[in-house]
């Protein structure tokens, strides 16, 4: 039997993949659960063999939650479902040791199909995305990253120095350059660009 947790924040959207994988003989759902915190507590008190996650969430995304698993090098493999159909977002997903990315729009079918590949050893990547996946690279760093999310978010200089235990100077270092690497004039296009290729 392969045993997933299902992480997301949407019931209508958690109930249907729960019922959709309970008609699978060798599939067992072991439960569902609606933010990323309550995902990390499960996972860890499951230990399923696969998480099936979206990215966005409350609390963790569905990418730090692969990426906690990477950290704390727990054996489960994760798969992320998602309507994000960004490049950027797979490949920082790929980066986090996510074995599979599939979008929401996929057939039904093809869900129960990545677990069993992904539980197996492979990987079950949307193959259009992982064209483009490849096309355009992610500039940013993690830190810049993190402070251009939080600039776009509306916080200034001040509330990120403290938030991140860094100088005014070093935030606003880079925050400028994220600006240079995007090619963009301000924080707000930045960050628009950046969400828009799924580098945030």
């Amino acid at each position: 039997m392969i045993r997933v947790l299902l992480a997301e924040d949407q019931s209508m959207v958690l109930g249907a993949l729960s019922a959709l994988l309970k008609l699978e003989p060798d599939i067992e759902v072991l439960g569902g659960v609606v933010d990323g915190e309550s995902a990390w507590r499960e996972l860890q008190r499951l230990r399923p063999d696969v998480l099936v996650t979206d990215i966005e969430m409350p609390g963790l995304t569905g990418l730090e939650l692969a990426q906690r698993i990477q950290r704390h090098e727990l054996p489960i493999k994760v798969v992320i479902v998602t309507t994000f159909a960004r490049p950027g977002f797979l490949r920082r997903a790929l980066d986090a040791g996510v074995c599979g990315y599939l979008l929401k729009d996929a057939p039904a079918e093809h869900l129960a199909e990545a677990l069993r590949k992904v539980h197996r050893g492979s990987r079950a990547i949307d193959p259009q995305l992982a064209v483009e996946a490849w096309s355009v690279a992610d500039p940013l760093n993690d830190r810049e990253r993190q402070v251009l999310r939080l600039a776009g978010e509306g916080a200034s200089a001040g509330d990120i120095a403290r938030q991140l235990n860094l100088s005014q100077g070093t935030v606003r270092n880079y925050l400028s350059e994220a600006i240079g690497k995007l090619g963009v004039t301000n924080r707000i296009e930045a960050y628009r660009l950046a969400r828009q290729k799924g580098w945030l």
